[in-house]
């Protein structure tokens, strides 16, 4: 899969482990948790395949996020994503990342 990011801060925490916007600061260990998440998106070859990794709580989110994908990252924190297939091929090629937030605020 290819993944792009909604926002910039994301972009940064995946790759420098760090963003320069004070807003968007996480302990070190929810960043590499991230991290890992992103990694596992990036080498599925299929949605399908995420369902298959237990760890991530893959799951399809409905209501007023309906459209949406998320992972945990831990019991706290999520990546919300959005699904693009791209020429009716069931495979998935583009997955924004739109938001790493608390769950439970």
């Amino acid at each position: 899969m290819t993944v792009t990011f909604e926002y910039e801060y994301l972009r940064m925490l995946y790759e420098e482990g760090k963003s320069s916007d004070k807003k968007h600061r996480y302990q070190p260990d929810i960043v590499r948790r991230y991290q890992k998440a992103i990694n596992f998106l990036k080498m599925s070859s299929s949605i399908e395949a995420l369902w298959k990794i237990h760890s991530l709580n893959y799951e399809v989110l409905s209501g007023d996020k309906a459209g949406r994908s998320s992972v945990r990252v831990n019991d706290q924190y999520r990546i919300e994503f959005t699904v693009t297939v791209v020429d009716n091929i069931e495979r998935i090629t583009i997955c924004n990342i739109l938001e790493l937030l608390n769950h439970y605020k």
